[in-house]
């Protein structure tokens, strides 16, 4: 079973920067984060597949920036100039292939506040 274990949320001003991290128990072969508000459904925020191709939401584009590090098979999310409207839950998302079955992972998600 594959873990993921999210780390680095809280609580910060508009105009604040966090910094999320997901440690995964294996490599997968691409990493997303997601967020879902309250009484909005689950959004997809970033995902990066290999080691350099990603994807951003326009919400967030110019202002988020995923990276992983294989050798710690962890993915980071970088939040600058965050906003009251990136208040939400943020998951770590993993795809890992398991011979020719794709299977797919949560993370148990960290809340993410942005006050005005």
């Amino acid at each position: 079973q594959v873990q993921l274990v999210e780390s680095g949320g809280g609580v910060v001003q508009a105009g604040g920067s966090l910094r999320l991290s997901c440690a995964a128990s294996v490599t997968p072969f691409r990493y997303g984060w997601y967020r879902q508000a309250p009484g909005k459904l689950r959004e997809l925020v970033a995902t990066i597949t290999g080691g350099t191709a990603t994807n951003y939401a326009d919400s967030v584009k110019g202002r988020f920036t995923i990276s992983r590090d294989n050798a710690a098979n962890t993915v980071y999310l970088q939040m600058n100039n965050l906003k009251p409207e990136d208040t939400a839950v943020y998951f770590c998302n993993a795809l890992v292939w398991t011979g020719t079955k794709r299977n797919e992972y949560w993370g148990q998600g960290t809340q993410v506040t942005v006050s005005a």
